[in-house]
């Protein structure tokens, strides 16, 4: 009797389990259906990464600032500072509506252009060799007004660019009206940031005016002549600087210049390898105690892995992937082509910066000096993040089933103040 009853307590067990899972799948594709599953879909997972990134940058850089600065809070107490003040724009940015974040383009734009020009004055600052920031104050005051222009000018391309090109949509099929004013402004900003040496952010800036074009239709041949004609400009770029040359070399010959071009490159792969499965601990890292130097800004995904092992690797990469579909899924539901060239240029920007960051640990590409968003240290690419995030929220509230569910909300709540005012 036990063994014919077997096959149906199996059957049955087997019915439950799929009716089980279709219920499960049933509630998820309820919950991506309600009108504001694209805004929580952005928030949840940009929340995760802050909290993630602010501790991850006391961690990494604790040592570093106690070295350096006798106070090991000293680059967290900056992170958390910007982190309020892009908190505070992203909220604003977030209720805004199109018609304000197209003026907003524009002020980016302009103040993009005049801060990139401040840095060949004497308000100009370097790191590392690369001379794109500007600092407000003089060299002996430990400025916390230092910021960095091309990081809004990214933002400044996506925002100011969705306009034009949706001002100009129905005269897209002519190159003038494609090109004009969009590729000479970018241009300029771009090339700025490569003269300042930062050939990192430029081919980000580079990718976003790309990616711009090929979402407002250009034509393969356009795309084809752009992408030649910037490849030839970055290699004469590598070709004509030794130090851009040596880190070719090292890329290629990894196991060369240890001490120099490729130590970095090789600690992050010594912190990933040792965090194994669930990393050594929040806080143990070992690296950060003077081998990986940047461990804070472009490499804290490698202190990432050593501390919170392959399973915190991979939550990060899942997080940058719920992020990367919620954008794209704004873009594809937006009726209006502002907010859907603007949500899709500011997912193409994370996703991209995202991608290469992680190239860089990984050593699949060669270092590029590009900090992974929302998780590295550095006030003014976390205020640009969070601007971003805050249009890209913007956007996610002016779909059109958000919109409805937004007016029907305001009604009822009028219609119950309406009723109490009678009672």
């Amino acid at each position: 009797m036990a063994i014919l009853a077997s096959p149906i307590v199996d059957r049955r067990g087997t019915e439950s389990t799929l009716a089980d899972g279709k219920r499960r799948r049933s509630l998820v594709v309820e919950w991506l259906e309600h009108p504001q599953a694209s805004f929580y879909l952005v928030l949840a997972p940009t929340l995760l990464l802050l909290a993630l990134g602010v501790m991850m940058v006391l961690s990494a850089s604790s040592v570093y600032g106690f070295t350096s600065f006798g106070d090991a809070y000293y680059f967290v107490k900056r992170q958390i500072a910007f982190l309020v003040a892009g908190g505070i724009a992203a909220v604003l940015l977030a209720r805004s509506k199109p018609k304000h974040l197209k003026v907003f383009g524009w002020i980016l734009v302009l103040g993009a252009f005049t801060l990139q020009l401040l840095t060949f004055t004497s308000l100009g600052f370097s790191i590392n060799g690369n001379t794109n920031w500007v600092q407000f104050g003089n060299s002996s005051f430990r400025s916390w007004f230092r910021i960095q222009p091309s990081e809004l000018a990214k933002l400044a391309i996506v925002v100011w660019g969705a306009d034009v090109m949706a001002r100009k949509h129905k005269k897209l099929g002519e190159f003038r009206h494609l090109a004009i004013p969009f590729l000479p402004v970018s241009l300029v900003l771009i090339s700025m940031v490569v003269i300042q040496g930062d050939l990192g952010t430029g081919l980000i800036l580079g990718a976003l005016v790309m990616l711009t074009l090929w979402y407002v239709g250009a034509s393969w041949r356009v795309m084809f002549a752009l992408v030649a004609t910037v490849g030839a400009g970055v290699l004469a770029l590598v070709a004509t600087s030794p130090y851009r040359m040596s880190r070719i070399f090292g890329f290629l010959n990894q196991n060369s210049d240890t001490l120099g071009v490729n130590n970095q490159p090789m600690k992050a792969i010594f912190a990933l390898a040792s965090g194994g499965w669930w990393g050594l601990g929040l806080g143990a890292s070992r690296q950060k105690w003077g081998g990986l130097v940047e461990s804070h800004t472009d490499y804290v995904l490698a202190v990432i892995g050593e501390e919170l092992g392959l399973v915190g690797t991979l939550s990060v990469f899942a997080l940058f992937l719920i992020l990367g579909y919620a954008g794209f899924r704004i873009a594809m539901r937006s009726d209006d082509r502002f907010t859907r060239y603007v949500a899709a240029g500011v997912t193409s920007w994370f996703m991209v910066q995202a991608l290469l960051n992680i190239a860089v640990v990984f050593r699949m590409v060669p270092v590029l000096g590009v900090p992974l968003p929302l998780l590295s240290y550095g006030g003014s690419a976390l205020l640009a993040n969070l601007m971003a995030l805050g249009v890209l929220l913007a956007c996610a509230r002016n779909e059109p089933a958000a919109r409805a569910y937004a007016r029907r909300v305001r009604r009822k709540r009028k219609s119950m103040v309406t009723t109490a005012g009678r009672s």
